[in-house]
């Protein structure tokens, strides 16, 4: 199972590009765009983390905070706060309140995504290390490992990412275009024949003794990862 991720940010552009990189990092996210919202989602549904904006319409991610810290069944929950509050003292109020992490706007993707891997590394270590499994192909998200049949699979930095972006949705067949966006970022002036090019580096390695195949090109449409490979 995926791990689960509330996000719980009122600027539209910044929850939507954080929930297509946490897609892309294979964890289920659940949005709200105010802390009403966040509360009710909370109520109903513990996810594995929470990544709450500190000032939102409705309940504040810092009074959110508190609450989870305060009610038995959350209060384990990991909390990571966005704010655009970048005093030291602000911070410490933020940790202080329960908060594991604290992120200041503006921020990188980088440092976000670094942030959460961390914070479930520490909390949630099973979860951090989580791995997928389909056929005789296994992928580890931390460790980066790729062992099919016994064997291990040395793969490249965006082999592994193409191999990751498609495994987390057997069998939906992506475009070139979402492959592009999803392993080099949507901001690349990448051409959409290289994503051709890492896919075949991808099959060698990965079909190197075996003669199944468990990509799947789909004529004038892109690549999938074929569930019923194996």
């Amino acid at each position: 199972m995926k791990p689960s991720v509330l996000l719980a940010e009122d600027d539209a552009a910044i929850r939507m590009l954080l929930n297509h990189h946490l897609v892309g990092e294979g964890y289920r996210v659940v949005e709200a765009q105010d802390g009403d919202i966040a509360w009710a989602h909370l109520s109903d549904n513990l996810p594995d983390l929470a990544v709450l904006d500190w000032m939102m319409p409705g309940i504040s991610g810092l009074e959110i905070c508190r609450r989870v810290r305060s009610t038995a069944k959350m209060k384990s929950l990991p909390i990571i706060l966005l704010t655009a509050r970048g005093e030291e003292s602000d911070r410490i109020r933020g940790l202080n309140t329960g908060a594991d992490d604290y992120i200041v706007k503006p921020f990188s993707i980088s440092e976000v995504k670094a942030r959460i891997h961390a914070v479930m590394r520490r909390i949630r270590p099973a979860l951090a290390h989580n791995e997928l499994v389909i056929g005789d192909i296994s992928i580890s998200r931390e460790t980066r490992r790729v062992v099919r049949n016994g064997e291990e699979i040395h793969l490249g930095p965006r082999e592994f990412a193409l191999l990751m972006r498609l495994m987390d949705a057997p069998g939906r067949v992506f475009s070139r275009a979402q492959l592009l966006d999803g392993v080099w970022g949507q901001d690349t002036d990448v051409e959409e024949r290289t994503v051709d090019v890492h896919v075949g580096r991808l099959r060698r390695a990965l079909n190197s003794k075996s003669s199944k195949d468990p990509i799947r090109t789909v004529r004038a449409a892109g690549y999938a990862f074929d569930e019923n490979f194996s």
